[in-house]
């Protein structure tokens, strides 16, 4: 049963650069193309002629940041749809594959995946968002210089400690540049690891830590594409929604009930697209990514009531 996981690890990041990878990397980054990863900003539709109740809508149309690594740069197009069609929410995203925290402080311009004009806090200044949203699957094979080499397979207890220091000043940055009027962090938590299972929940307990230390919240978009009563249990195939039964390419094995929620040769990414060797959002519809969107957008829905 190893060696097709052996495979199926190496194709992924060998293709996408890999965002997460727990035993191997590339050598080399893939850098991702200032077309793919410079900031996309999409304002919100103009208001519907009769706009929800306040119980189920903002008050006002939110501002929303969207930062990660491969998963958030697949994501970014669908997510952006959803936000705009449920919230109006003026949406920017700016992921950068291959990152992990550290890309996004400030001060490790030098050795980052990720401008200093990107960083977190420098959007924040600049676009004065309500709701920052992280999606993160914690890159563990110090594939970004600014990890300083600390991997989970060499040292798992420094690899927790850097993670959790990174992410309490990445959230001490963005309060800073919000000046005391916010934003509102979203930390995503990611589904199952086949690979290293344990390492995924010990990184989904440090962004609930997080968030609980300073006031965000969590979206539980892990939780969407798992089993139902499994959690911690990944599958490459869930049965098919209403919703997507519905709506046409969403429900990819009718006659056996089921969707696909990644593609045979890659255990971690959820559009069902070949990857390039430039990242981008993902082309076609993927039901995992869709399932991930929806389940930020109501959390992000709750930070901005």
């Amino acid at each position: 049963m190893r060696k097709p996981w052996v495979v199926g690890v190496l194709l992924a990041g060998l293709l996408l650069g890999g965002c997460g990878d727990p035993a191997s990397g590339p050598d080399t980054a893939v850098p991702a193309g200032p077309d793919t990863s410079a900031p996309t900003r999409q304002r919100a539709p103009a208001p519907p002629a009769s706009p929800a109740s306040p119980a189920s809508t903002p008050r006002e149309a939110p501002r929303v940041l969207y930062l990660g690594d491969s998963l958030a740069m697949e994501n970014q197009k669908v997510l952006g749809q959803e936000l705009r069609r449920e919230l109006r929410a003026e949406y920017t995203s700016a992921p950068y594959s291959g990152t992990t925290l550290c890309d996004y402080l400030e001060g490790t311009a030098e050795r980052s995946l990720v401008p200093a004009a990107d960083k977190a806090a420098a959007l924040v200044r600049r676009l004065r968002p309500d709701v920052v949203v992280l999606q993160f699957w914690g890159n563990s094979w110090g594939y970004t210089p600014c990890m300083d080499g600390i991997t989970y397979d060499r040292s798992p207890a420094r690899y927790f400690s850097r993670y959790a220091a990174d992410a309490r000043r990445l959230t001490e940055q963005i309060a800073a540049a919000g000046r005391g009027a916010g934003p509102e962090i979203v930390w995503v938590a990611q589904g199952p690891d086949p690979i290293t299972p344990d390492r995924i929940r010990r990184v989904n307990a440090l962004y609930a830590q997080r968030a609980a230390a300073s006031g965000g919240l969590v979206a539980d978009a892990g939780k969407a594409v798992s089993p139902a009563g499994g959690r911690q249990t990944w599958t490459q195939y869930l049965p098919c929604t209403a919703a997507e039964r519905a709506r046409p390419g969403y429900c990819t094995q009718p006659s056996r009930g089921r969707t696909a929620l990644h593609r045979d040769d890659d255990y971690l990414h959820f559009c069902l697209a070949p990857t390039t060797s430039r990242p981008k959002p993902c082309p076609v519809r993927s039901p995992g990514i869709l399932r991930i969107a929806r389940a930020i957008t109501e959390t992000v829905r709750q930070a901005a009531r």
